[in-house]
C-alpha cells in the first residue's frame, strides 16, 4: 500500500472530516465574541465586564482550536510524514492533554443529568450566569468529537511513522536517574490523585468558600478525572523506568495521556487562576493553586521519562 493510499483512504477521509466539522461551533463561537456578539451570554454576565482581558483570552483560545485544522491535515496528507517530529509531538500532547479530560468527563456528567442527579449545588446569593447551558453543551460535544477523531488519525499515522519506537517490549530498565525520576512522578500522581478523590467524593478543605458551596456530583467527576490522569502518569512513569518483558505500548500510551492531561491542565488552570476570574467568582485559594502546580511537576517529571524510554529506541 502505498503512502498516498494509507493518508487518504476511506476511513481517514471520514474522520478527517468529522475533526473539521468539530471545530466550526468554538470557531464561530470565538469569532462571533471578537466580533462584539453577544450571543450565548446573557444579561449581567460576568464576561460582559472583562474587556480586554476576554478579548485576548478567546483570541489565545481560538488560535488553539484554530491549530486543530492544521493537526489534521498534518495526520492525513502525506507531506505530514516529512514535518519535523517535534513541530507534530508538541500540538498532538497539548491537545491529547486538553481534550483527554473532557472525553471522560463531559459523556460521564451527561449520564448523570440525564438520570436527573446532576442539579448543582446552591450558589450564593450574588451568583450570576456565566454563559446561557447550551454553550458548553455545544462546545464540550465538539470538543470530544475532535478529541475522538484525533485519537483515530493520531495512533496509525504514529503507528507507521514511529512504530518501533513504542511497540515490542519494554527491554532494560532505565538508568538509575530516571528511575528518580519516575519515583518522583509517581509520588506526585498519588499526592494529587488523594486530594482530587478527596475533593470528588465531598471534601471541602483547601476549596475556596465559593468553590466548596458550589460542589456537585457533577464537579466531582471533573476531580476524578483528573486524580484517574495523574495515576496514569506516575503508574506509566514507573512502568517504562522499570522495563521488563511487558509490551511497550500500553505503558507509553498510558504515560503519554497522563502526563499530557496533568500537564497541559494543571498550567491551563493555574495560569487561569492568576488572572481575572471569568466567572466573576473568587480566586483560586493557594491550596487549590498548590494542587495545579503539583499537577505540572507530576506531568513534566513522567514527560522527561516517556522522552528518555522512547529516544533510543531508533528506527528499523
Amino acid at each position: 500500500m502505498t503512502a498516498q493510499a494509507v493518508h487518504t483512504g476511506a476511513g481517514p477521509k471520514a474522520l478527517r472530516a468529522v475533526a473539521l466539522a468539530a471545530t466550526v461551533p468554538y470557531l464561530v463561537l470565538k469569532s462571533a465574541w471578537l466580533s462584539g456578539s453577544r450571543v450565548g451570554i446573557p444579561d449581567g454576565s460576568p464576561l460582559l465586564e472583562q474587556g480586554t482581558f476576554l478579548a485576548v483570552a478567546n483570541a489565545v483560545t481560538l488560535a488553539m482550536d484554530a491549530s486543530v485544522i492544521v493537526l489534521v491535515l498534518v495526520l492525513t496528507r502525506p507531506w505530514g510524514m516529512r514535518v519535523p517530529s517535534w513541530l507534530l509531538t508538541l500540538p498532538a500532547f497539548v491537545a491529547t492533554g486538553l481534550l483527554t479530560p473532557i472525553l471522560f468527563a463531559f459523556p460521564a456528567q451527561l449520564l448523570i443529568r440525564a438520570a436527573g442527579q446532576g442539579s448543582p449545588a446552591a450558589s450564593g446569593e450574588g451568583a450570576r450566569a456565566f454563559l446561557d447551558p447550551w454553550v458548553f453543551t455545544v462546545v464540550y460535544t465538539g470538543f470530544s468529537v475532535q478529541g475522538l477523531a484525533l485519537a483515530g488519525l493520531f495512533v496509525p499515522y504514529a503507528r507507521r511513522r514511529w512504530g518501533r519506537r513504542w511497540q515490542g517490549v519494554l527491554g532494560r530498565g532505565l538508568p538509575s536517574p530516571t528511575g528518580v525520576v519516575a519515583g518522583a512522578a509517581a509520588l506526585g500522581g498519588l499526592v494529587i490523585a488523594a486530594v482530587h478523590l478527596y475533593w470528588a467524593f465531598g471534601g471541602t478543605a483547601g476549596l475556596g468558600e465559593e468553590q466548596a458551596a458550589a460542589r456537585s456530583v457533577l464537579t466531582g467527576v471533573v476531580f476524578a478525572v483528573h486524580a484517574m490522569c495523574a495515576l496514569a502518569a506516575g503508574v506509566g512513569a514507573v512502568l517504562l523506568a522499570r522495563g521488563g518483558s511487558r509490551a511497550a505500548w500500553w505503558p507509553s500510551a498510558l504515560t503519554w495521556t497522563g502526563s499530557a492531561a496533568a500537564l497541559c491542565w494543571g498550567l491551563w488552570q493555574w495560569i487561569a487562576s492568576l488572572g481575572p476570574q471569568l466567572d466573576g467568582g473568587e480566586p483560586a485559594s493557594a491550596a487549590v493553586r498548590s494542587i495545579y502546580a503539583g499537577q505540572m511537576i507530576t506531568g513534566i517529571c513522567a514527560a522527561a521519562v516517556l522522552t528518555r524510554f522512547l529516544v533510543p529506541r531508533r528506527e528499523g
